[in-house]
């Protein structure tokens, strides 16, 4: 696909002018969805969350340029935080049409990295990453879904990752994060069960962008096929497709970069 094929519109399945919030929109991923939903003519408002706002150049410079986005002080590990993320978003009366978390945690500068073996591995390390990519967009959801429409279609998406498969894990290692994006698949199947009781429109699923050029993945690119390691920009694009495909009976699915189903 194409990064030029945002020509054609990726909001084109929601019933009104789009308002989304980006979690993790500082950087990577979360930034190129936050550029690439202001080339639509279909988005409302973009809230774009991150821990520091105030330190995020690129999103401090998209904010001046177009009205239409909104910085936001958000951290998927500090319930007070997002309580306070929803309570600024509820003043402005307009419901969450899409949810985009991207917020993840691979490996620490100079830090811990992903474990080899079994020795490798690290109390304090397994409960950063479950944290943050485990319970992290569990928690997220918990604030945001009073925001959520009742009956017009909306969509709660959360990066997730392969490596989170169960029964697609061939190779091991890689513990605290294939442990912490498996129990994240979970919450969000549990999560989906739940929001569609009370909100017949609600899409609720767990995408893997595919091995994409950020900093996350820098360490681990070696063996990648160029053809499969994909631009921030591409990857966005791809996953909005994805996004704007979904139905009524996605609810509660793991797909992949390219609209695939990948097995729990």
């Amino acid at each position: 696909m194409a990064d030029a094929s945002h020509c054609t519109p990726a909001l084109a399945r929601f019933e009104r002018p789009v308002t989304a919030l980006v979690s993790g929109a500082s950087r990577g991923i979360g930034l190129a969805f936050v550029r690439r939903l202001l080339a639509e003519d279909g988005l409302r408002r973009v809230w774009a969350g991150c821990r520091r706002p105030e330190q995020a150049a690129e999103l401090q410079a998209l904010a001046r340029e177009d009205e239409r986005v909104r910085l936001l002080v958000l951290d998927v590990t500090d319930e007070g935080v997002l309580a306070t993320a929803a309570r600024v978003m509820a003043e402005e009366a307009e419901p969450l049409d899409l949810v985009i978390n991207c917020a993840g945690l691979l490996h620490a500068p100079g830090g811990p990295q992903p474990e080899r073996r079994l020795a490798d591995i690290r109390a304090d390390w397994l409960a950063e990453s479950f944290a943050v990519n485990g319970a992290g967009p569990l928690l997220l959801a918990k604030h945001v879904e009073g925001l959520l429409p009742r009956r017009e279609r909306a969509v709660f998406a959360s990066l997730s990752a392969r490596v989170g498969s169960i029964g697609d894990n061939r190779l091991g290692g890689w513990y605290a994060y294939r442990g912490a994006k498996a129990a994240q698949n979970m919450f969000l199947k549990t999560l989906a069960i739940e929001l569609a009781r009370r909100s017949r429109g609600i899409v609720c699923v767990a995408l893997h962008p595919g091995t994409t050029d950020t900093g996350l993945s820098a360490p681990f690119q070696g063996g990648v096929p160029p053809e499969k390691l994909f631009s921030v920009e591409r990857a966005a694009e791809q996953l909005l497709r994805v996004i704007d495909g979904l139905g009524p009976r996605d609810n509660g699915g793991f797909f992949a970069w390219n609209g695939e189903r990948i097995p729990w």
